[in-house]
C-alpha cells in the first residue's frame, strides 16, 4: 500500500537525520516536511521553503483551529506541523519526509493512519547510543543523561511504528531505509513538485 507520509522518529544518536538525509538524496520526488515556526525568519530562508513563518498570534489560532497536528515550544518559540500543509500534499499526491519525535510521530499517524508510514531508528542498545552521545562531545553529562531517560521512554513506543531499523551498522541501515521507502512508495513519479512551489 502507498504511504505518502514517510515519518522518521529515533532516540538523539541513533542518526535519525542522516537517514533522512539519504533518502531525501536517493528519491528525488521526496520532498522534505516544512514546519510551521514563531522564531524570526533568517537571512537566506524563504517562507514556505525552510518554514512556515508565523506570529505568535497567528500560531496561537492555528492551534485553537486544529491546524496543527503537533507542536512545541524550544528557547521560546513555537514549532509545529501544519494539517492544511499535510492535507495539500497528500492532495498533490506529494511524498514527504519527516523527521520528528515520537509524540510527533504518533500525532501524524493518528492525523493520517492511512497515509503515515512510522519508521524508527533505534540504537542496537543503550550502551551504543550513551557512546554516540559521549563521541559528539556537544553535551553535558547532565545533557546526556536527560537524553537517555528520553531515550528509554522512546524505546517504549517501538510496538506503534511500521518498521524498526536497528542502527548497529549505518551503511546497512540506509540500505534497508531505501528498501522500505521504495516498497511504499511504488508508482511513484519521477519527480514532485516540492512544498510551497
Amino acid at each position: 500500500m502507498t504511504k505518502h507520509l514517510i515519518v522518521l522518529s529515533a532516540p538523539s544518536g541513533a542518526c535519525k537525520t542522516t537517514v533522512a538525509r539519504h533518502l531525501l538524496s536517493t528519491f528525488p520526488f521526496l520532498s522534505f516536511s516544512v514546519s510551521a515556526t514563531t522564531r524570526p525568519m533568517r537571512p537566506g530562508e524563504v517562507n514556505g521553503r525552510d518554514y512556515v513563518f508565523l506570529s505568535r498570534d497567528e500560531f496561537r489560532r492555528r492551534i485553537e483551529t486544529d491546524d496543527l497536528i503537533e507542536y512545541e515550544e524550544i528557547f521560546g518559540n513555537y514549532y509545529g506541523t501544519l494539517r492544511s500543509v499535510v492535507e495539500e500534499s497528500i492532495n498533490r499526491g506529494q511524498f514527504v519526509v519527516f523527521d520528528v519525535d515520537v509524540k510527533g510521530a504518533l500525532s501524524l499517524q493518528r492525523a493520517f493512519p492511512d497515509e503515515a508510514l512510522l519508521i524508527f531508528v533505534a540504537p542496537p542498545d543503550m550502551q551504543t547510543l550513551e557512546s554516540r552521545l559521549r563521541s559528539r562531545q556537544t553535551e553535558s553529562d547532565e545533557q546526556i543523561t536527560m537524553r537517555l531517560a528520553r531515550a528509554e521512554m522512546e524505546m517504549g513506543h517501538l510496538d506503534d511504528f511500521d518498521v524498526v531499523l536497528v542502527n548497529r551498522d549505518l551503511p546497512q541501515t540506509l540500505e534497508r531505509a531505501v528498501a522500505v521507502v521504495r516498497q511504499y512508495t511504488e508508482g511513484a513519479p519521477e519527480q514532485t513538485s516540492l512544498f510551497g512551489s
